[in-house]
């Protein structure tokens, strides 16, 4: 009797053990896209981490045709605004989503609270293009923060695309579905807010997951090079709109060189 006992106990825990085998490949399915460590994502923050930091240049550098600005995430936490100002900043993106799953938790202090001091302010999204369509992002981003009104004071929306922080550098996609993919956000974007988003990125990340395209000559370019030149940019540019030229300054976040003087900083948010 004992043995028949414990043949059958044996049945039971191989049972319940197939099962679970069975469970497990559902279970991860629907456990969906990975979002950790995105707070620590921003604009440059896996360009640095791929292509290093050059030589940083004070705030000086940028010459009196140059407005000098920052950007900040979730990675600075609360951002003491007034001090930024006095600083000299004149402008600020704001990082305000990832993916379609992820929404800045500092986001409205950050965006609002640069408003309220007078700055020329706009929100980014880092783009996952590896998780949903550009035509999701966009929705997702202009639905969480990152519309534009005509006040004077926001800046078109920017997609920040870079290298992949969860796994392959260009997110499993050839050179045509990447281009294809940004284009699909850009057009969505425009649809939304009658505005072309900027487009943030590095030369060497444009050339290797792009082909070096030149389809994006619409959208303002907002380039990552952290030196004391900007260098070679990536095709569909002859010129740069905003240059962030060192991830660490006197402002808090990456410090940025606007390409024109203040009014056309105004310029480019009026649209």
């Amino acid at each position: 009797m004992s043995r028949r006992v414990c043949s059958k106990g044996w049945g039971a825990v191989l049972a319940a053990g197939v099962l679970l085998l069975a469970q497990t490949p559902a279970v991860a399915r629907e456990s969906g896209p990975r979002y950790d460590g995105a707070e620590e994502h921003y604009a440059g923050s896996q360009i640095a981490l791929n292509e290093g930091v050059g030589v940083s240049v004070g705030p000086l550098y940028g010459g009196e045709a140059q407005t000098l600005g920052h950007d900040v995430s979730g990675h600075q936490g609360d951002v003491d605004w007034p001090a930024a100002a006095r600083a000299g900043a004149k402008f600020v993106y704001v990082k305000a989503t990832e993916g379609t799953g992820f929404v800045n938790p500092r986001f409205p202090q950050q965006y609002n609270g640069s408003y309220d001091v007078g700055m020329i302010r706009g929100a980014y999204h880092f783009a996952r293009p590896d998780i949903s369509d550009g035509a999701a992002q966009a929705h997702y981003f202009v639905d969480h923060g990152g519309g534009w009104s005509q006040d004077g004071k926001t800046l078109p929306g920017a997609l920040d695309v870079e290298y992949n922080p969860y796994g392959e550098t260009c997110y499993g996609k050839t050179p045509a579905q990447m281009v294809a993919w940004m284009g699909s956000f850009a057009e969505t974007y425009l649809w939304r807010t009658g505005r072309h988003p900027a487009i943030y990125t590095s030369t060497s990340w444009w050339k290797r997951c792009t082909g070096n395209s030149n389809a994006f000559w619409q959208n303002p370019l907002w380039i990552a090079r952290y030196n004391t030149e900007i260098g070679e940019l990536p095709a569909s540019w002859k010129t740069q709109t905003i240059w962030q030229f060192s991830n660490k300054g006197s402002l808090p976040g990456d410090q940025n060189w606007f390409n024109g003087t203040q009014d056309r900083v105004r310029a480019l948010s009026i649209g």
